[in-house]
């Protein structure tokens, strides 16, 4: 097998692993919805609050979230100034993708993940809880997040950036199946 092909592989099994993802935390706004409908009809039906439940909703969201930015971002539906981009064609568009994962993707992931372990170590040390009374008592789980996310935007970044070169610079023409309703084809001369 040859190093493109790995390099294939593992960006089919990196987009397939988020596509899978992403369907778990969609199928997870569900919960978001009905918790919110719970705490309004306890609320206005019967005059009954819950701070737990209301972070509940909070911590739910949060959550999803971040489990859901890697998969927008293999699905090329995150934010982007798309003034140029759409503008280019498939070799402007996979330079734009391989400088923007290397200068901006990957250090700030990096960043986060090296600020927010401490961040988040220290949490899971004082088994850190809501500040409110009768709040959640497991904040340092959703602070866990942080780290999660950055890691599963790395992945995505890596096989970004994997797609690019792959377009950019191998010999014979690979398809790499995406879940945004089209194909990518790398051409390049390697």
């Amino acid at each position: 097998m040859s190093l493109s092909e790995k390099l294939l592989s593992f960006v089919i099994k990196q987009n397939h692993f988020q596509k899978n993802l992403g369907q778990v935390v969609a199928w997870g706004t569900l919960s978001l919805v009905l918790i919110s409908a719970l705490v309004v009809v306890l609320r206005y039906g019967f005059n009954e609050g819950s701070i737990a439940l209301q972070e509940s909703v909070m911590y739910n969201h949060a959550i999803l979230f971040m489990l859901g930015i890697a998969y927008t971002y293999e699905q090329d539906k995150h934010v982007r100034v798309d003034v140029f981009y759409s503008q280019f064609n498939e070799r402007q568009k996979a330079w734009t993708n391989l400088l923007g994962t290397l200068f901006f993707a990957l250090p700030v992931m990096t960043f986060i993940i090296w600020s927010g372990w401490e961040y988040v170590t220290t949490s899971w040390q004082i088994q850190e809880g809501s500040a409110e009374a009768g709040g959640l008592a497991y904040l340092y789980i959703l602070k866990t997040f942080i780290l999660i996310m950055a890691g599963l935007v790395s992945l995505q970044a890596l096989s970004i950036l994997i797609q690019s070169a792959l377009t950019l610079f191998s010999e014979p023409t690979l398809i790499i199946e995406s879940d945004a309703d089209h194909n990518i084809e790398t051409e390049g001369k390697l």
